[in-house]
């Protein structure tokens, strides 16, 4: 009997590997897309003969449509099926991606890229859904750390992949292979997901439906909130835009109070009373504000400020890409008892790797780069697992939508603030200053996130 039980531990095991790698997969392609289109804005821009306005929203309307879907789209995947809203959100955004990478105009690319980011916002949020639900224990904390290094590393990946891409100019298809290297790979999904993810029980009856007062609400509060952030500074901030950020913030309270009267919410605000998850919220936001925002300011510096081509570009960030994947995905190999300590650390290793890049140059930017990689890879990986560590499987799908949601807005945010700092005439090194008090802020916050996880 203690054979069979190992046997079945072990085929579980060899089971979970697969399905970990098709969701993931799912997860670097929706990232790959919000950075892969910034290094080729100027060849877009060329071709289309497009306005800095329209490249914008190229890049803009993704994100837009990406953060007010996210809630909804955990939402779907509740109450009409995980794997099913997965395999759904694939076959969008594999479509979407298509018809990005055959637009004719620049008015085309933009509705397409709008589409994108719904479908994207459809797949994503199952993926943590489902790591919560079929995964437990040590494996649980593995996968997560595993997507916890997907979601930077993803974004990093893509300016390193669109500088390769733009410099082989396929077919002298220019700038059209970032959008068309997601076809094989969403067929690839299409075909693997029904063999290794397994299928969940819908929970939609006649007591539980999708709350559609709450999600009008909560898709203009986030649309009123994200909007200005993307498309304002190219704008020179209008006042318009400080009043959507206004009404935004209004209609965010009236959201919390109407899911409070809900009988059956979009989102069940209650997940955060779950120890450790609004800590984690909090360290996650100023972790991945300082992080969008170098990663915007750092790119514009060595394309604009230092004149180097999209694929060195690219090849700069190789050294913290790689240091955050590793240390990301192998952090947990260190000390148990040390565990409750990675965030705070990898945060004060960020600040020191911000300022040293913002002070440094020559061979000097290399090694902050892997000093910011692997300050990142113990930081934003872990903060997944240990945010999530007293989350009721029952409430995977809202603590899904809170963190997806969280992320998506606070890289929107980061590249708003420090985007318009560096652009406003601010010097690398002074955003970079403001990029280590981000971080800052976020070792206060994980100082208090690592007392939970030690009294775990």
């Amino acid at each position: 009997m203690a054979t069979v039980t190992i046997g079945r531990r072990a085929d579980a095991g060899a089971r979970r590997g697969p399905m970990l790698a098709v969701l993931l997969l799912g997860q670097f392609m929706a990232l790959l897309d919000t950075s892969v289109v910034n290094v080729a804005m100027p060849t877009i821009g060329a071709g289309f003969h497009a306005s800095g306005a329209w490249l914008q929203l190229v890049v803009g309307g993704y994100m837009v449509a990406y953060a007010m879907t996210l809630i909804t789209g955990a939402r779907l995947g509740d109450l009409y099926g995980r794997r099913r809203m997965y395999l759904i959100g694939v076959a969008l955004f594999t479509l979407a991606s298509l018809a990005c990478g055959l637009a004719p105009a620049i008015l085309p690319l933009v509705l397409f890229r709008f589409a994108q980011g719904m479908a994207a916002a459809v797949m994503v949020p199952q993926i943590m859904s489902v790591i919560q639900t079929h995964f437990t224990g040590p494996a649980r904390a593995k996968a997560l750390s595993a997507y916890g290094a997907t979601l930077s590393a993803g974004q990093v990946a893509g300016l390193v992949v669109g500088g390769l891409l733009l410099a082989a100019n396929l077919f002298g298809s220019q700038w059209r292979p970032i959008f068309l290297i997601n076809v094989p790979v969403g067929i690839l999904l299409a075909v693997l997901v029904p063999r290794l993810v397994p299928a969940d029980v819908p929970r939609l009856t006649a007591a539980r439906r999708l709350d559609l007062t709450g999600l009008a609400i909560s898709t203009c509060a986030v649309l009123l909130l994200v909007l200005p952030m993307v498309i304002g500074h190219e704008l020179g901030w209008p006042l318009w835009t400080f009043g959507c950020f206004v009404a935004g913030l209004f209609l965010a309270v009236v959201f919390v109070r109407v899911e409070h009267r809900v009988p059956d919410p979009l989102l069940n605000l209650a997940v955060l009373r779950a120890r450790g998850l609004a800590t984690g919220i909090a360290t996650l936001t100023c972790t991945l504000l300082a992080v969008a925002g170098f990663m915007f300011s750092f790119t514009l510096h060595l394309q604009d400020g230092l004149g180097e081509s999209a694929l060195h570009s690219g090849l700069t960030w190789l050294p913290f890409a790689v240091t955050f994947g590793l240390v990301g995905f192998f952090w947990r190999s260190l000390p148990s008892r040390l565990h409750h300590l990675v965030v705070p650390t990898g945060l004060a290793l960020c600040m020191l790797g911000y300022v040293g890049i913002g002070i440094g140059a020559g061979l000097l930017v290399w090694p902050a780069l892997v000093l910011a990689g692997a300050g990142m890879g113990l930081s934003a990986s872990p903060l997944v697992t240990q945010s999530l560590v007293h989350v009721p499987l029952d409430r995977a799908a809202d603590a899904s939508g809170v963190l997806t949601t969280t992320i998506q807005l606070s890289q929107v945010g980061g590249v708003a603030i420090f985007g318009t700092l560096f652009l406003s005439g601010g010097s690398l090194a002074t955003t970079s200053c403001f990029l280590a008090f981000a971080a800052a802020l976020g070792i206060v916050a994980g100082s208090f996130l690592a007392r939970t996880v030690r009294r775990a």
